[in-house]
């Protein structure tokens, strides 16, 4: 029997909103959670070893980053579509996805097969072991990126139709999974000896497949949550060209993302590896109310898109202030958190007292950024459920860039030291959250209303089709 999509467009507004996200928060958690399994356990095989897989994970990461493109173009196409009541359209959308992931992961898997040599020689490590142990992690891992892509964009369907319990459900299992099959391919069972690095990254593949099989499972058992939904189809350029409209900013977003984290930390080494290693633990304590709200976005741009389909514009500005008041009071709580108990944090992580005297001090000056993070995060959801997905990726890339330069006038000319590259991620933290929620604020008064005073000044900003029209 189908699955059915879930209707985001009636009943209580909180409660749906609540409910689609928590499965979308645990998902990620999930996700999460394979980069730290591997990570746990090659930690007892030696730093090499965490090296290795650590160079080889920026690859990875700006292959996570592509995968944005369909994810985030299913979800909100496929949200549209169903709010339309128009299912042939969703499945056009929803196939045309499918069809871009299997493409863009072919082709970066054959990118990495033959560069991989040639892209970690960034890496100027003086064993050369490691860089032979990183490609090989790599090139094995590539293998796996047809589940890498394909694995987000059946999640970006599933969430955009409402259903957000079976892609957790299903990346839980591949999670467990790959807890089982670390420790027996890293360091061998019985007989078999054990793999090292490359068992990591056969675990990992193994894993990610598990998930995908059971995604197909459920289409193959007419379980898909999409009626009479065709995964090998000619959807026609016109949907293939939406998908990457809607997808693309975010995923150039998310890739520019990591290049200029990866410059901050390289600026960060200057301070010394205590720096950096406060700056990553810093990161994962952070993401906890990074992904909290991330799950929120995805459920504000479900809700967006479905209600946006169905015509119910007053029901999404209702929908993105109950998300906002969420969203604010968990940067809040982060933000307590960070500046009355920062050291006892940092402390589960790390002993060294001289690490926990600068991890608190982390924590302090990011605290004042947190609600402005959340801000940001659903913010950008809102606005990808109006399928302009533009706005949050100029303005993430514009001053999240502006970091760099920042960075070098606060720690260098105001000699600020540490605490000016610091108090750089911060601030502009700050402005991009208030920029956006100011910009999707006018938009969203611009759709409710016909003769809003801001119309003849922003219309702009605001989707065509929503100009000189009547709403209810």
């Amino acid at each position: 029997m189908n699955r059915k999509s879930k209707d985001l467009t009636n009943g209580p507004i909180l409660k749906t909103l609540i409910n689609l996200a928590i499965p979308i928060m645990a998902t990620s958690f999930v996700q999460m959670a394979y980069n730290m399994t591997d990570m746990i356990w090659l930690g007892h095989v030696g730093s090499d070893a965490v090296a290795a897989v650590g160079s080889a994970g920026f690859f990875v990461w700006f292959g996570n980053a592509l995968a944005f493109t369909t994810k985030i173009g299913s979800e909100v196409s496929v949200s549209q579509a169903i709010g339309k009541k128009d299912n042939t359209l969703a499945i056009l959308q929803g196939s045309a996805s499918i069809l871009i992931a299997f493409v863009i992961a072919v082709i970066y898997m054959c990118f990495i097969q033959f560069n991989a040599s040639k892209l970690l020689s960034v890496f100027d490590y003086e064993n050369k072991s490691v860089l032979i142990e990183s490609a090989k992690y790599l090139r094995i891992v590539s293998i796996g990126f047809i589940f890498l892509f394909l694995n987000p964009t059946f999640t970006g369907i599933y969430n955009g139709a409402g259903v957000s319990k079976v892609p957790f459900l299903y990346n839980t299992v591949g999670l467990i999974m790959n807890i089982v099959l670390d420790p027996i391919l890293i360091y061998g069972l019985g007989m078999f000896e054990g793999l090292g690095v490359a068992g990591a990254a056969i675990a990992t593949i193994v894993s990610q497949s598990v998930v995908l099989t059971l995604f197909l499972g459920s289409y193959l058992r007419n379980r898909f949550p999409i009626h009479d939904f065709k995964l090998v189809m000619n959807p026609g350029l016109d949907k293939i060209r939406k998908i990457l409209q809607i997808g693309l900013p975010v995923s150039a977003h998310s890739a520019a993302f990591s290049m200029i984290s990866l410059t901050i930390a390289q600026y960060a080494a200057d301070w010394g590896s205590k720096a950096v290693a406060v700056m990553s633990i810093g990161a994962q304590i952070e993401s906890i109310s990074w992904m909290t709200a991330s799950g929120f976005s995805t459920a504000i741009g479900s809700f967006t898109g479905q209600n946006l389909g169905a015509g119910k514009f007053s029901r999404i500005t209702k929908g993105y202030i109950s998300t906002l008041t969420i969203a604010s009071s968990i940067g809040m709580l982060a933000t307590l958190a960070f500046i009355f108990f920062g050291e006892y944090i940092f402390k589960i992580f790390i002993q060294e007292s001289d690490v926990l005297e600068l991890g608190k001090l982390y924590l302090f000056i990011l605290a004042f950024s947190q609600i402005f993070m959340c801000i940001e995060i659903v913010s950008a959801g809102c606005f990808n459920g109006l399928g302009k997905t533009i706005p949050p990726s100029f303005i993430g890339i514009t001053f999240t860039a502006s970091r760099i330069p920042l960075a070098y006038l606060l720690s260098g000319y105001f000699m600020m030291g540490l605490q000016g590259l610091w108090w750089a991620i911060s601030l502009t933290t700050v402005i991009k959250g208030t920029l956006l929620a100011l910009w999707l604020s006018l938009i969203l008064k611009n759709i409710e209303c016909e003769k809003c005073v801001y119309r003849q000044f922003f219309s702009w900003m605001v989707p065509y089709r929503f100009r000189y029209r009547k709403y209810d």
